[in-house]
């Protein structure tokens, strides 16, 4: 029989794989599912185009019905240059908080999920649970796309879902989108001494980021608004910006990332088209005056959806009475893998989850553990739910 696990201890465990998500996750899938078979519980392994990470995808009761879908990440961010007062993939208890990479976001949940795996499997589910977990969520949900493609042929998909990244414990029930681009820019070097005959990449770069910031502003005033995000508005940022060899060199090569958080209801095709025409229509020429090879080069990095489900939706509803929780769904900037799971799989999905987004990917990230109970309380709830002979939901 395999070994049993609290929510903590299987958290424990959980940590200790560093799935950074330039690293390899195959290590912690090969746990898990190792450890659901143990269980009698059967995973399906999708694995990255070069085989080096993959998504688990497992179903415990029948699964020629939907049910529903539990879904996390298994990748974290990297802990290079922050300040850790311990180590970062060894999980530490103190004041009632468990600290380590990946605790609130989002290990967290798959370890109460898991611990609660073999109550699942014994129950007799009238309705099937899911579990879906996936890689890469945090350079732009990558792995993901290639689950969704397995989840098209089932012969059944989920009625619901539920993404378990941290919210407090609240049903939220929208996030916003992101579209996330790489700018480069080549101009011509030369002596600072001529600049009119070169090209200095840097200074157009700064000219198109000062654009984005006026695009920024823009939104801020004019809107469109939604009073229930924490940034009520579209929102757009210059995260990095490279460029130049020495003072005295005109820098033949300049670039940066930029990034926009939209609104579900917003259009954000229509900013980057600004961006893009003001670069192509307003910059290159002046470039391409001095030296027809110069050049801009715009390349996403990624794409999600926003998640905009209905307050009433059955999935909502059945969340809040798993929570005893009839307070309106929440809305939150960040994103998630649930508006692809809803736009693209058409699975309509909450995001639900312990721990604090507040929390995520700062030093000595922590998840309370008052938090972790009321998540295993939650997966009591859904056990007793999907034992009921009555399909639910």
């Amino acid at each position: 029989m395999m070994q049993r696990y609290s929510s903590l201890a299987m958290l424990e465990r959980l940590v200790g794989f560093d799935t950074v998500s330039h690293r390899s996750n195959l290590e912690l899938i090969r746990f898990v599912r190792d450890y659901l078979a143990g269980w009698g519980i059967s995973s399906q392994l999708i694995r990255s185009e070069d085989g080096g990470k993959a998504n688990l995808y497992a179903t415990i009761g029948p699964a020629d019905r939907g049910g529903v879908m539990l879904a996390g990440h298994t990748d974290v961010v990297p802990v290079d240059g922050q300040a850790w007062s311990g180590a970062p993939f060894r999980l530490q208890i103190r004041e009632q908080r468990a600290y380590g990479r990946g605790s609130a976001d989002m290990k967290g949940f798959i370890a109460a999920v898991l611990a609660a795996a073999p109550d699942f499997a014994a129950a007799g589910l009238c309705t099937p649970l899911h579990i879906a977990l996936s890689y890469d969520e945090e350079i732009g949900c990558i792995g993901v796309r290639r689950l969704l493609d397995v989840l098209g042929g089932l012969p059944a998909l989920p009625r619901m879902a539920i993404v378990g990244e941290p919210t407090l414990m609240r049903v939220v029930a929208a996030h916003k989108g992101k579209l996330a681009y790489h700018v480069r820019l080549r101009g011509k070097a030369g002596h600072s001494s001529l600049p009119q005959a070169g090209v200095n990449a840097v200074e157009y770069a700064a000219e198109l980021i000062v654009f984005i910031r006026q695009l920024a502003r823009q939104r801020a005033a004019e809107g469109p608004f939604d009073p229930l995000y924490p940034a009520p508005h579209t929102t757009l940022h210059v995260g990095a910006m490279r460029g130049g060899s020495a003072l005295n060199i005109i820098p033949e090569h300049g670039e940066f990332e930029f990034e926009i958080r939209h609104l579900p209801e917003d259009e954000p095709q229509a900013l980057l088209s600004a961006i893009m025409d003001f670069a192509r229509q307003q910059l290159l020429p002046a470039m391409r005056a001095v030296d027809p090879d110069a050049d801009i080069v715009f390349t996403e990095r990624s794409a999600y959806p926003g998640l905009l489900t209905a307050p009433d939706a059955d999935v909502v509803r059945f969340a809040q009475s798993l929570l005893g929780d009839a307070r309106a769904p929440a809305k939150v900037s960040f994103g998630t893998e649930a508006g692809l799971f809803s736009q693209q799989a058409g699975i309509p999905t909450v995001v639900l989850g312990p721990g604090s987004i507040a929390q995520a990917h700062q030093p000595d990230e922590w998840l309370a553990l008052e938090q972790l109970s009321a998540c295993d309380k939650l997966l009591a709830a859904l056990r007793r739910r999907l034992s009921e002979p009555v399909p639910c939901p």
